[in-house]
């Protein structure tokens, strides 16, 4: 179920955002008196799942989610019809059309998903405020796991700042190492100020979705695993754990750190249960699990930072959030190209873009999610690629520059070069996200 509400949420934000999209360039060329063919949600090689005509204009839903388009008659897309080409110009086509007119025409799309996403963001910080976990309320620290450990950080190292400036969402610490290619990161360790020297490859590590630390938090129990050797030994719901023997074992990557080395071991915890002291013997397994969730609801041990907006202020800060996120994502971009980086090798398609959905329908994730998405739209077809709007407008923009219009042959050239090179992407993206999934 959950894979299918994980699917259900992205087919919904992808058919919202392709409709809007093209619904940018079909509204700029009916106001330039501009035919429009087509239009349609998902692609329709050989056969259209749903159809009808309105006016001169064709509407429909084909069977392949990867896109959709609008053909606008007298333009080379990709629907590669070159029989139309051969005609005389018409008034109402886009061929005819002054540059201008047909430059505003392509960025439509574009400009469409890009105040989508503004608005999106303004709605959400209206109506569920912002909510973060502020650096200074991590009280406990940092767990590490062994990518920390090598750069340096140890458990309980509380963080101050980024290359000496404080981050004070401290979920936005990683993302900073990442965007901002961070050279540092100063903690408090024992009291003492620690300056942490991150080695040039920590990009690569991180964007590769190697943990570097995440929030420590006490081991409490939540609830068990069917077969649990903790429930027959006597742990109870709500159990905080104090020692391992004499061991003190407080913190829950600390308990797991001290367990592994007793694997096949008789052991004495002590627990806190509702103020008592209780020891519970219990024999280890082999494979050093006693088969307990952890109560994992950060909100139990840390006061979050909730900001509401009135209605004139999500305005403004709504258009800030859509503007940070994208620039944001424009560095991640350039870090597919990065040699030390190497983001070229996390590109993920389909199924990366929907794993990033909950597993429950949650509408603020889902109209953040969008919004997001909708950035990343509007950014990748603004790329100067022939079979992209952005290649489009290249031409354009050369055509106004100059003077001199490109021929319809190499118009059409550039057309099949442009799709060749989407079709690779495409392929390669989804290929890593299937070697992904084999490689769990």
């Amino acid at each position: 179920m959950e894979v299918l509400i994980k699917i259900g949420q992205f087919l919904l934000s992808l058919s919202i955002l392709i409709i809007l999209h093209e619904f940018g360039h079909f509204f700029f060329a009916k106001i330039f008196k501009t035919r429009v063919e087509k239009f349609y949600l998902f692609f329709n090689p050989w056969f259209s799942l749903f159809k009808f005509k309105k006016g001169e204009t064709e509407y429909g839903i084909g069977w392949l989610p990867l896109g959709g388009y609008v053909k606008i008659a007298g333009m080379i897309d990709e629907s590669m019809d070159m029989e139309q080409m051969k005609q005389p110009p018409q008034p109402y086509e886009f061929r005819s059309k002054p540059s201008w007119q047909r430059l505003l025409i392509m960025l439509g799309g574009v400009l469409v998903n890009f105040i989508l996403a503004l608005a999106i963001y303004i709605g959400v910080l209206y109506a569920w405020g912002d909510e973060y976990l502020p650096t200074q309320e991590v009280k406990y620290g940092i767990a590490v796991d062994s990518l920390g450990y090598q750069v340096g950080f140890r458990s309980g190292d509380k963080i101050l700042s980024v290359d000496n400036k404080p981050v004070e969402n401290f979920f936005k610490i990683i993302p900073t190492i990442v965007l901002e290619e961070a050279k540092s990161v100063q903690v408090l360790r024992d009291s003492q100020l620690v300056n942490i020297y991150l080695p040039e490859n920590i990009t690569h590590s991180l964007i590769r979705k190697q943990e570097l630390f995440t929030v420590r938090i006490p081991f409490i129990v939540a609830k068990f695993t069917d077969e649990s050797v903790a429930r027959q030994a006597g742990f109870q719901v709500g159990d905080r754990m104090l020692k391992i023997n004499e061991e003190e074992a407080v913190f829950f990557d600390q308990f797991r750190s001290i367990l592994m080395k007793h694997k096949g071991d008789s052991i004495t915890v002590t627990v806190d249960r509702k103020g008592q002291l209780v020891k519970i013997p219990v024999k280890v397994p082999e494979t050093g699990l006693l088969g307990i969730y952890p109560e994992g609801d950060l909100s139990k041990f840390f006061a979050f930072r909730h900001v509401e907006y009135g209605f004139f202020e999500s305005i403004p800060a709504g258009i800030t959030r859509g503007l940070n996120t994208l620039g944001s994502y424009v560095k991640q971009f350039k870090l597919v190209f990065s040699p030390t980086a190497k983001g070229y090798e996390s590109l993920g398609g389909f199924i990366t873009m929907g794993s990033i959905f909950p597993g429950t329908w949650d509408w603020q994730a889902f109209w953040s999610l969008t919004a997001f998405l909708s950035l990343i739209l509007a950014f990748m077809n603004i790329l100067p690629i022939p079979a992209l709007d952005g290649g489009h407008i290249m031409f354009l923009l050369y055509e106004m520059i100059t003077g001199r219009k490109p021929s319809d042959k190499f118009l059409e050239r550039a057309q099949m070069v442009g799709l060749v090179i989407l079709f690779a992407l495409l392929i390669y993206a989804n290929l890593n996200d299937i070697f992904r999934l084999f490689a769990r």
